[in-house]
């Protein structure tokens, strides 16, 4: 059964503005504090069930990203992963000045991408790290990537997302479940219902397009970054706990990447789970939450500080 979306809040953080949804956010919770972050296309509630599998062990805080789910657009347009970099940073900054303890980091996609940047920026503010089929660079072609690029074009992102507007949401919800899911029978008739609310949603909003094609634009700048400031370099510096997850079915971020990560992160554990695609936290969130327990329950770094 799915966990109804937690309740959100907007928060102003870093010259932006944030939704973010939490499992506790207005409690002096005692739980170490988790800070999630979705993928190109996705907002918060990508991380609804895995928020509920692990709320005994953590404060879940889910924000969308700017300009996705209902967080207003950047006010300077800037989409790139730097800025999603800076002001999930400052958030870091005061969910610890609220909460005083250190957070455990997720990250999806895209989001696993910003979080390596952001344990990167802040590594006094995280406890650990959980990357789950993060889009770290790969430049060989795949079939189902190919649309990235394309988003990615100036101008065409406002233009895909009017020519979208014209497609049923069912039908765009159905090839959205048919690419991140291994086994779309996981995806439920509620959780059907509400994804082709929220496309209809984002579909009639000004921004919807920019947010796209600039985060995808973002997003291929870091594939072509090899030297030390690039992404894999700058996974392979972090030191805090590390889970990395993924999935043997994915279509998106190809599983044998696993083996270009163990390369570059000898300390963290990395683990492919053979039967779920791109989103496994959605999938199939009790197996995610059954491999991220022992680390949180190892790590002594989220203490109060």
């Amino acid at each position: 059964m799915n966990a109804p979306h937690w309740p959100g809040f907007e928060r102003p953080v870093g010259g932006r503005t944030l939704f973010i949804r939490s499992s506790s956010a207005d409690s002096a919770a005692s739980r170490p504090p988790a800070l999630m972050i979705h993928g190109l296309g996705g907002q918060s509630t990508n991380w609804t069930d895995l928020m509920a599998e692990l709320v005994d062990e953590v404060e879940g805080w889910a924000p969308d990203l700017p300009g996705f789910g209902w967080s207003p657009p950047p006010p300077d347009s800037d989409y790139s992963l730097t800025a999603d970099t800076e002001v999930l940073s400052a958030l870091l900054e005061q969910i610890h000045a609220q909460r005083h303890q250190r957070i455990h980091l997720f990250g999806n996609s895209m989001g696993g991408a910003i979080a390596v940047l952001v344990a990167a920026a802040r590594p006094d503010l995280v406890a650990t790290l959980t990357l789950i089929s993060p889009a770290l660079p790969d430049l060989r072609p795949r079939r189902d990537t190919m649309g990235v690029p394309v988003v990615a074009l100036p101008g065409i992102g406002r233009q895909l997302v009017e020519r979208m507007a014209r497609v049923p949401a069912e039908r765009q919800v159905q090839g959205m479940v048919a690419l991140n899911y291994g086994d779309a029978t996981a995806f439920t008739p509620a959780r059907r219902v509400e994804a082709v609310s929220e496309v209809q949603r984002r579909l009639a909003l000004p921004h919807a397009g920019e947010a796209l094609s600039g985060a995808a634009r973002a997003l291929l700048r870091s594939f072509i970054d090899p030297g030390p400031t690039g992404l894999w370099a700058t996974a392979g510096q972090l030191r805090c706990p590390t889970l990395v997850l993924y999935g043997g079915r994915d279509r998106l971020v190809d599983a044998r990447r696993s083996r270009r990560a163990a390369r570059h992160m000898p300390h963290a554990q990395i683990i492919t789970l053979p039967r779920v695609g791109h989103v496994a936290q959605m999938e199939d969130p009790a197996l995610v939450a059954r491999f991220v327990r022992p680390m949180l329950a190892d790590d002594t770094r989220s203490t109060v500080t």
